[in-house]
């Protein structure tokens, strides 16, 4: 009988991503066995220093890579928007699957919304993509740093420690806590993170048979809006060291694509937007950077070559 190893972190998160994966590949190939291989990252196991400080998301990923090239999984399942622009290595994204919710959520147990927050209220978040957009609606606001899974960091903010905090609607949906969310933080006002939402299985480039069973997944639409944002963050060699954010719709064949760069310091923004075909991801995520650039958002971008 054939079968297929996921490597996954451990988080309950990423364990449940993963078998969501395992359950569509069965659906698709009856009779295909799959198993998930847990293992712990240095980002899972990092929690007393921000994602910038200690290497960038891209730790989440090389303890499951190290697994494929020693033979100890077949494939791996990642949150794409904790996935480089560009892969180190022999590796393939032969799978996107359907986007779930894209937005972030605002999570609190006293207050309605960014809006309804006292002064000086404590808001906890580690990413300088919400930091930013948080300065830019309220400058006001005391930011902290909040690291952890989603079950450490609701336990954070019912323990006091924050009067909000801000997290993945998708991941508060998928674990259960949907009824969390307070307000969904959506666009055109707030944009997500290039690929939130979506759901990744990565491969060795080389391995046909394994790239051909998950290729069945692919969706195309949200491959299409995926690829324009993470086309504009490589453009602008984004990285969770600066705060780039970006969000394309699909709409009867014409892409969309909203992208923002700001400063996490001060809260001062640039934004750009532009239309194409949905053939053009790419080129899309080339231009909306390029706007973005002469926009101001260079003086953002120290790591800018």
């Amino acid at each position: 009988m054939e079968t297929l190893r996921i490597a996954t972190r451990k988080s309950p998160l990423a364990l449940w991503q993963s078998e969501h994966v395992a359950e569509a590949l069965r659906d698709a190939h009856p009779g295909l066995m799959v198993s998930l291989v847990p293992l712990s990252t240095r980002g899972d196991e990092v929690l007393d220093r921000s994602l910038a400080a200690i290497g960038g998301k891209g730790l989440f990923l090389k303890e499951l890579e190290l697994a494929m090239l020693r033979g100890e999984a077949d494939c791996a399942v990642h949150s794409l928007k904790d996935v480089p622009m560009d892969l180190e290595g022999p590796f393939a994204l032969p799978a996107i699957l359907p986007r779930a919710d894209h937005a972030d959520a605002f999570v609190s147990n006293h207050h309605d919304g960014i809006d309804a927050l006292p002064a000086g209220a404590r808001v906890g978040t580690s990413s300088l993509r919400r930091q930013a957009q948080l300065r830019a609606l309220r400058a006001d606001l005391a930011l902290r740093d909040l690291r952890g899974n989603v079950n450490t960091r609701l336990a954070r903010l019912d323990d006091g420690d924050y009067d909000a905090i801000v997290l993945a609607c998708a991941g508060l949906e998928r674990l259960g806590f949907a009824s969390r969310i307070r307000a969904r933080l959506d666009a055109p006002r707030w944009l997500p993170a290039p690929a939130q939402g979506a759901i990744v299985i990565e491969t060795r480039d080389r391995d046909a048979r394994v790239q051909a069973l998950c290729a069945a997944l692919d969706h195309a639409d949200t491959r299409a809006c995926v690829e324009a944002e993470r086309a504009m963050n490589r453009a602008l060699h984004g990285s969770c060291h600066v705060p780039v954010a970006a969000f394309a719709r699909l709409d009867a064949g014409l892409l969309t694509l909203q992208g923002l760069v700001g400063s996490a310091v001060d809260g001062r923004v640039a934004r750009a937007q532009a239309s194409a075909s949905v053939g053009d991801a790419e080129a899309l995520g080339r231009h909306v950077a390029h706007s973005l650039l002469e926009a101001g958002a260079a003086q953002f971008l120290p790591s800018l070559p």
